[in-house]
């Protein structure tokens, strides 16, 4: 069986279809050339679609997806927040018991002689002498107040240690800070000398934290005058 034979294509046919057209009478013009013109016409219209409208609505349509996306996430997350919901508010009165829990260890101004004399019986408690004991100015913080106190302590190693166990187990929150110890050069019995800066704390009261952010505020308002 023979395969058929494709029809010949005469080019010159073609070209010379081409040539010689009456612009005023494209009617009368070959196949050739008409299709070619309403070929090129349609691509006209293709790009002009393109450039004017098509163009703008896929970005518009790549905006609108990234913003579904966005949206998407946002719903999944608060949609893990919810659900957790009950958990978060379980955590946030744990944390405000723990937070209230070590607001007690703070004194108020009231409390803090008193903390000062219980330091002092701490030392004398384990035979230690004090040869200096100085309180320092209070440094102000976000919402507490830090009081320093240099001492000078005279003991045993043995007795310093216990001293260090006592502070530690006081009611309210005390810390020994930048801790020396020597022996003491002006006894030959081993004595020893304990230079350190005992620090306690005290939070500010209502009257103070709110002194303290009008002082904030107006300090911002000089900044952006």
């Amino acid at each position: 069986m023979k395969t058929p034979a494709l029809p010949s294509v005469d080019f010159r046919e073609i070209l010379r279809d081409f040539q010689n057209l009456n612009p005023q009478d494209p009617g009368a013009w070959p196949v050739a050339p008409r299709v070619t013109v309403l070929l090129g016409v349609f691509l006209l219209f293709l790009l002009a679609g393109w450039w004017f409208v098509w163009a703008d609505q896929l970005d518009l349509l790549e905006s609108k997806e990234q913003e579904e996306a966005r949206l998407k996430d946002q719903y999944v997350a608060k949609k893990k927040q919810a659900v957790n919901l009950d958990l978060y508010v379980q955590r946030l009165d744990e944390i405000d018991r723990s937070f209230g829990a070590l607001l007690k260890q703070l004194p108020n101004k009231s409390e803090v002689e008193a903390l000062l004399v219980e330091i002092n019986q701490a030392g004398m408690g384990r035979g230690l002498q004090f040869d200096l004991f100085k309180p320092g100015g209070e440094q102000v913080k976000d919402f507490y107040a830090e009081l320093p106190i240099n001492v000078r302590l005279t003991g045993t190693y043995h007795d310093f240690g216990s001293f260090a166990g006592d502070i530690g187990k006081l009611s309210r929150i005390v810390t020994l800070n930048n801790i020396s110890i020597a022996a003491d050069t002006q006894r030959k019995d081993g004595t020893l000398v304990m230079n350190a800066v005992t620090k306690t704390f005290r939070y500010l009261d209502a009257e103070e934290l709110a002194a303290k952010k009008r002082a904030a505020e107006a300090a911002a308002k000089g900044g952006r005058k």
